[in-house]
């Protein structure tokens, strides 16, 4: 299956001139074959707190572009989201994939960002997502958890690709190239971290720095500073291949 990063900018809390602003890259990442898209953490908004203004109901416009998007392409999209909880309590920090014909699969993100405050803001998620398109196997993951090996570890045998949206500043930007590589070595794995770029208040910069990972650690596909489209094709039998012939996920205790 042909997977996109696409390494994208965000106006700040402007969901319209983000859906305007994504839409021809997304047309030119399905142009170049791609079957899965992943755009950025909070893909629509920015990472921010402001709740009461960006926080959208399930299957609001962010939602409903993603769906729209799938639908247009023939290809799954997924990226994160501010999303208002249905029992009322406080919202969570979504990962929804979309598909070609109406499918929606959701994840919450499990470890909001505490450092930033995320926690007050944002309910944690409990459970894992693993979803299965055409053979392969997507686990859900957003920014904060990549530091979390304990989370990829627990679905690991049912994976073969993590996708991980982010919105990581450049400041820690050696943290996120070298644990997307380390995600993928330790799980024999691929990895796609798709990060922003540009700028948000507070003043974040964003170096972008996405990355598709193989399971041996080789890095497939990379760019940082600007926007960009990144493709690589994953293919479930290189990671049976591997976790075959180096198994070390059966040595976990």
């Amino acid at each position: 299956m042909r997977v996109a990063a696409i390494q994208h900018d965000i106006v700040w809390h402007d969901p319209a001139a983000n859906f305007e602003r994504l839409a021809p890259q997304i047309a030119g990442a399905a142009g170049l074959g791609a079957e899965l898209i992943v755009l950025s953490e909070m893909f629509s908004s920015g990472f921010g707190i402001e709740t009461a203004s960006i926080a959208e109901a399930p299957g609001g416009p962010s939602t409903q572009f993603l769906g729209e998007q799938a639908s247009a392409h023939r290809c799954w999209i997924g990226a994160s989201l501010p999303e208002q909880s249905t029992d009322g309590g406080l919202p969570h920090n979504t990962f929804v994939l979309a598909g070609p014909a109406g499918e929606l699969h959701r994840y919450h993100k499990i470890h909001p960002f505490s450092y930033a405050h995320e926690h007050e803001y944002f309910a944690p998620g409990r459970d894992h997502v693993v979803v299965t398109i055409a053979g392969v196997r997507f686990g859900l993951f957003v920014c904060y958890d990549l530091r979390f090996a304990d989370e990829f570890w627990a679905v690991a045998p049912d994976v073969d690709v993590y996708l991980v949206p982010a919105n990581w500043p450049e400041a820690r930007r050696h943290h996120w190239r070298s644990l997307l590589v380390a995600r993928a070595i330790e799980n024999q794995a691929y990895v796609v971290g798709c990060n922003r770029v540009g700028e948000a208040p507070g003043p974040l910069r964003y170096s972008g720095d996405s990355m598709i990972v193989d399971p041996l650690g080789e890095v497939l596909a990379s760019a940082s500073g600007g926007e960009s489209i990144l493709v690589s094709d994953v293919t479930p039998g290189v990671v049976a291949t591997v976790r075959g012939r180096y198994p070390f996920l059966a040595d976990r205790r």
